[in-house]
């Protein structure tokens, strides 16, 4: 699905008044639709409630007149609060108008005298709005959000900035319905945690007047054409070969759960490499991989005296991931700037090989094949020599600016991971808080190389890979609760999870 800036939807509806329909037509349609999706959320319980439709006085009011009116032709009883002055725009005068001549109540909000109401549909501010609220909004926001009522946003939450996410106070919504397409008020932070579940409707706007290369969501049917039926006559050569080097003594969990996810989603062949110490750790709780325990240092991480096995497995890998509690020290960075340099299979840098490189950042424009970087913020920040602040303010920008400038694809983990090669840019939105915990970045690295070693394409590979690890969570989350899931959990749920895309 497509995510869209204020500007690129703007020109969009303005191609569609030139030869489909007029800015009046457009906003009957999506109130209309926006009802429609009301009912459909509230079902039988819509009868019953008391609405309040918030409009102010711009564009997205005539939304809110509209649906208004619709409600009250269904016997709901709605009301129209006015929250600054009447409209005075032709367009949702007509509607506002309408809506009055069918004896729809409106009143200010300031005479307002009770918070009975069960629903609140926000109307307010459209995809217009920046900057910080003047009053009396940001009073009408906090009797919205002190409200007792459900919320629903029409369009995105009065308050955020659908272009680039911010907020200083808005509307917190638990559904918004989004017309036409996603904005990036529904994927950027903080906006993102303001739009509870989101909807989006469909206004009658022709495919033909979408012209630019757009941001996009990750779909289930992206991801379902890369996994084509298994031939009959495969072997386990058939699936590739993939090489994780992670782990270390104070950290070889991450290596266990890395190496499961990858077996999870169907590689061939997995050898495990590891520092030798961490070997009865590794068969205590694998049994399938190949093991090759490393040449260690004194803190028992991978030494620099590792890297003859090391180059000899590059040779044999058609996918490498680096970095899962790899540990941090001289040694760890010079072996892996020298995987870098030397591997001619596709890599996933993650964790410590992303912090091993983060000082000697220019090592990845010497890569002899593509490479993948999972950082979360934190990681990313370093990369980059800036707050963690500032890449959680500008998190599409920074991904895409590292990945144009050091021809790499990123993954940038969080609520709606970002991937992007610098180019095309995609938001995952599978996922959910109870995956904020050690190890979770792990399994995304082993699913990921899992799938460049059974051929898929990078960009593909981590959009797979993140879309199908947030769906382990969410289902973690269903079957047991979003603060006791554990990545064990998720791991369980894998392996069946795969038959979706068989």
């Amino acid at each position: 699905m497509r995510v869209l800036t204020a500007k690129q939807i703007k020109a969009v509806e303005e191609d569609a008044f030139k030869t489909d329909s007029t800015e009046a037509g457009l906003m009957l349609n999506a109130g209309t639709a926006c009802f429609e999706k009301i009912c459909k959320i509230f079902g039988e319980s819509l009868a019953n409630s008391r609405v309040a439709v918030f409009c102010g006085n711009g564009k997205n009011a005539g939304d809110g007149f509209v649906i208004a009116d619709l409600l009250h032709n269904i016997n709901v009883q709605s009301d129209i609060i006015i929250c600054d002055k009447e409209p005075t725009i032709d367009e949702p005068k007509m509607y506002y108008d309408k809506a009055v001549k069918n004896d729809v109540k409106v009143m200010n909000f300031t005479n307002i005298d009770d918070n009975s109401y069960d629903i609140i549909i926000d109307c307010i501010f459209g995809i217009g709005f920046h900057g910080e609220p003047r009053e009396p909004f940001s009073e009408i926001f906090d009797y919205i959000n002190s409200s007792s009522a459900k919320v629903v946003s029409i369009d995105t939450p009065s308050g955020t900035d659908s272009t680039d996410g911010s907020v200083i106070n808005a509307v917190r919504a638990d559904y918004t319905v989004a017309i036409s397409t996603l904005k990036f008020a529904h994927v950027l932070p903080p906006s993102n945690s303001y739009c509870g579940k989101i909807y989006t409707v469909n206004i009658g706007i022709d495919e033909s007047h979408y012209k630019s290369n757009y941001a996009q969501t990750i779909t289930k049917k992206d991801i379902k054409k890369n996994f084509i039926k298994r031939d009959f006559n495969s072997n386990k050569g058939s699936f590739g070969h993939q090489l994780n080097i992670c782990g270390s003594y104070l950290m070889p969990g991450a290596s266990v759960i890395a190496a499961k996810a990858a077996l999870k989603t169907g590689v061939g062949l997995l050898k495990c490499a590891f520092p030798k110490s961490v070997y009865p750790v590794m068969t205590a709780h694998l049994t399938q991989p190949i093991f090759k325990p490393l040449c260690e240092n004194e803190a028992k991480t991978v030494s620099i005296g590792a890297l003859g096995d090391i180059f000899e497995d590059l040779k044999w890998a058609d996918s490498v991931v680096v970095g899962c509690g790899l540990g941090n020290n001289d040694d760890i960075q010079v072996v892996v700037d020298q995987i870098i340099k030397t591997s001619e299979a596709p890599i996933v840098l993650d964790a410590d090989g992303i912090n091993a490189v983060a000082p000697f950042i220019d090592i990845v424009k010497d890569k002899k094949a593509p490479l993948i970087i999972t950082p979360h913020p934190g990681e990313m920040a370093r990369l980059i020599g800036e707050s963690v602040d500032y890449v959680c303010s500008n998190r599409l920008e920074v991904a895409k600016a590292f990945a144009k400038e050091n021809d790499v694809v990123v993954v940038l983990k969080g609520a709606n991971t970002v991937v992007t090669d610098g180019n095309d840019v995609f938001f995952n939105m599978t996922g959910n808080p109870g995956m904020a915990m050690g190890g979770t970045g792990d399994m995304l690295s082993g699913i990921i190389g899992s799938f460049l070693a059974q051929g898929l394409k990078p960009v593909e590979a981590a959009k797979a890979g993140v879309y199908i690890h947030g769906r382990c969570g969410d289902i973690a989350r269903q079957e047991i609760s979003e603060r006791g899931m554990t990545v064990d959990d998720m791991i369980y749920v894998l392996g069946a999870l795969m038959s979706e895309f068989e």
